[in-house]
C-alpha cells in the first residue's frame, strides 16, 4: 500500500511542485493539497494520512502550531524558506526539513526516510543485517545503525549515542526508554548511565568493561546481570 500524502502550503507553486515530485514515487499517493492551514487541519482531523508535507511559515496558522494541534500526527516533512528558524525547543519529531526551493534530490532523501521509517514501524522485527533504530535529533528523524553503536550514555534527560567513526548523536529520551528500543539479546545495561553492545566487549575485569575505544564502569547493581550474560 502506498503512503497516503497531504501537502499544506500557502504558495500554490510549492504545493504543485510537491505534487509533481510525489507522483514520481510508486510508494506515495497524494490525496489532497491545501493552500491554507485551517482547511488542511480540518481535512486531517477526518482523514487518515501517512505523510504530511507542511509549510512552517503560513499567514493564518503556522505549520508548527498546526502540527502541535493534531490529535493523530502523521509523519511530517516540514518545508521552509528560511535557513534559520526558531523552534523554541519544541520537539516536533519531524521526519525531515526541506529548504525552499526544494530540489528533487533532497526531496528524494526525505521521502526515503519516511518510507523506511514507515516500514520500520509496521515491522520492526524484520531488520536482518541492516538492523537499525530511529531517534529524533536536531529536530529530525535520524537512522542509527546498531552495528555502528559503540555505547550509549545517559546525560540527564538525553541519551548520547556514541558511534564508531561518526560524531555522537544526542536524543531527548531517558536511558530506560532507549533500552526498550534496542534488541535485548544484543545490548545490555551495565550502569545507570551506560548501555553497551555485547559484541563490542573486549574484556571484563574489576567491574570494568573494555570496549574498542573506552573502558566503562559496571555499577554494583548490575554486577550479577553482567555475570549472567558472560556465561
Amino acid at each position: 500500500m502506498p503512503l497516503k500524502c497531504v501537502a499544506i502550503d500557502d504558495e500554490p507553486l510549492a504545493t504543485e511542485l510537491i505534487r509533481t515530485y510525489v507522483s514520481r514515487f510508486p510508494d506515495l499517493v497524494m490525496l489532497q493539497t491545501f493552500e491554507d492551514a485551517i482547511s488542511g487541519a480540518e481535512y486531517l482531523q477526518k482523514t487518515a494520512v501517512d505523510l504530511l508535507f507542511l509549510d512552517i511559515n503560513m499567514p493564518d496558522v503556522s505549520g508548527i502550531d498546526l502540527a502541535r494541534a493534531l490529535d493523530k500526527k502523521p509523519m511530517i516533512i516540514f518545508t521552509t524558506a528560511y535557513r534559520q528558524f526558531a523552534f523554541e525547543g519544541f520537539e516536533l519529531e519531524a521526519i525531515d526539513y526541506l529548504l525552499k526551493p526544494i530540489d528533487f534530490e533532497r526531496f528524494s532523501k526525505a521521502v526515503g526516510k519516511a518510507i523506511d521509517y514507515h516500514r520500520y514501524l509496521n515491522n520492526p522485527q524484520s531488520l536482518g543485517e541492516d538492523e537499525h533504530i530511529y531517534v529524533h535529533s536536531e529536530y529530525r528523524m535520524i537512522k542509527i545503525m546498531l552495528s555502528a553503536i559503540e555505547y550509549l550514555e545517559s546525560m540527564e534527560d538525553y541519551v548520547k549515542i556514541h558511534l564508531e567513526n561518526l560524531p555522537p548523536v544526542l536524543t531527548l529520551m531517558p536511558l530506560k526508554k532507549m533500552m526498550e528500543k534496542l534488541p535485548a539479546q544484543e545490548f545490555k545495561r551495565i550502569h545507570r548511565s551506560f548501555i553497551i553492545p555485547i559484541k563490542k566487549v573486549k574484556s571484563v575485569q574489576n567491574r570494568k568493561v573494555q570496549l574498542s575505544t573506552i573502558e566503562l564502569p559496571i555499577s554494583s547493581s548490575y554486577v550479577e546481570e553482567v555475570k549472567e550474560w558472560l556465561k
